[in-house]
């Protein structure tokens, strides 16, 4: 029997990414992966048609060259400061005559903890089951089999603005491709990077990207919080141009080379960039890049630890920060990160699927290797109608792409 094939796209503002997987004898393994620049996306949301569908056909183009094969779906990310999330708690009464709940009474009251105040522009994209209770007995993952009169469930839903969705699923269809399935992507990147350990205990990650940074919150195993801000490695890049009246290459090459200017011994270590037309250099110290570099950086990890603050209850322990996408690799941001956080901060990259070159197990490519781990439910949940592999109860929740345009 041919394994089946699942491949990942994400639609980023600095790159697309495809990547393609087989689910062969030993797992999912990576057999192909293309990459383009992205030049319609801004801040995760499409702002040039004619520009996405072109990154999109160039990525596609080169993982199917790879892989030896052609892809016609894709699991899609999908980002932007429009994500949303809430938690919400439904209970219906068990329905057979023996009193033992079964799959209908499951799917039941999932079905109904995604009924929600939402408005018209809005959309669900996920409603993640994060527990069940059955007879006030908290805590059950799969309350299939078990006796009982009353189920409940706590479900952590997400859910995006319709128009921008439509114009990515748009840019999709053009490019020949259907869509499999629609994954927010700090799930996507929280699938490639997070350990079973980190999701039970409590950890907050942080999907630095070149337009947006994706957050996700996990506690006692399952997401509670999920939210994107508008804000990215490209400001940063912006900021080093203007500050140090160089290019935008060249701000770039400063900014993955020295990053936060800390140096690593007590010496300033002076530096040369070009300037803006490119004839002459001119020398900078590390300090006057750090006068650049931290209070953006700073700027961005607060702004994301006050939505967390906002949104996630007080009292939640969390262990620790994951920081991974493009971003993670500035040098110097994990003590800026502690210092925001007052937690441990690890560089998240993938690392726990097959067919992963040293180029590819980066921080950079996380969203689109765990797109395609989520898709063929490595991530142990359900993401528009494909069943997670394990065969447990949240293998029988159902969410067609069709209600994307309902």
């Amino acid at each position: 029997m041919k394994p089946e094939t699942v491949c990942g796209l994400d639609i980023g503002t600095t790159k697309t990414c495809a990547v393609v997987a087989v689910d062969g004898p030993n797992g999912l393994e990576i057999v192909g992966v293309g990459e383009a620049p992205s030049l319609g996306m801004r801040k995760g949301v499409v702002v040039d048609l004619d520009e996405t569908i072109k990154s999109i056909e160039a990525a596609t183009e080169k993982a199917e060259r790879m892989a030896g094969m052609h892809v016609a779906d894709v699991f899609v990310g999908i980002t932007g400061d429009h994500i949303r999330s809430t938690n919400n708690r439904a209970v219906v009464a068990v329905s057979g005559e023996d009193r033992e709940v079964s799959s209908t009474d499951v799917r039941r009251v999932v079905d109904a903890s995604k009924i929600i105040n939402l408005p018209a522009d809005r959309q669900i994209i996920h409603a993640l089951p994060r527990y069940f209770t059955v007879d006030g007995q908290e805590g059950v993952d799969d309350p299939v089999g078990m006796a009982g009169g009353r189920l409940e469930v706590d479900t952590h839903i997400i859910t995006g603005g319709s128009s921008f969705i439509t114009n990515v699923l748009k840019c999709v269809h053009r490019a020949g491709l259907e869509a499999a399935g629609l994954v927010v992507e700090p799930l996507a990147s929280s699938t490639a990077t997070l350990m079973p350990e980190e999701k039970q205990v409590g950890v907050v990650l942080l999907d630095i990207g070149g337009g947006t940074t994706d957050i996700a919150v996990y506690s006692l195993g399952s997401a509670i919080y999920t939210a994107t801000i508008p804000v990215g490695g490209n400001i940063l890049t912006n900021d080093i141009s203007l500050g140090l009246k160089t290019t935008l290459a060249e701000a770039e090459e400063v900014k993955k080379r020295l990053g936060a200017g800390i140096p690593n011994d007590v010496t300033e270590e002076a530096f040369a960039v070009r300037t803006l037309d490119g004839r002459s250099t001119k020398e900078h110290t590390a300090s006057q890049l750090r006068a650049i570099v931290v209070p953006r950086v700073l700027e961005t990890l607060r702004m994301a630890k006050q939505k967390i603050v906002d949104n996630v209850p007080r009292d939640l322990v969390l262990g620790e920060v994951v920081l991974t996408g493009g971003g993670a690799l500035l040098p110097g941001i994990g003590p800026i990160a502690e210092d925001v956080f007052g937690l441990p901060v690890r560089v998240g990259a993938p690392n726990t699927i097959g067919g992963l070159t040293d180029a590819m197990a980066q921080p950079q490519y996380a969203t689109a290797i765990g797109l395609v781990m989520f898709g063929a439910g490595d991530d142990g949940a359900e993401t528009n109608g494909r069943r997670r592999r394990n065969g447990s109860v949240l293998g029988w929740i159902k969410k067609s792409l069709a209600d994307l345009w309902n």
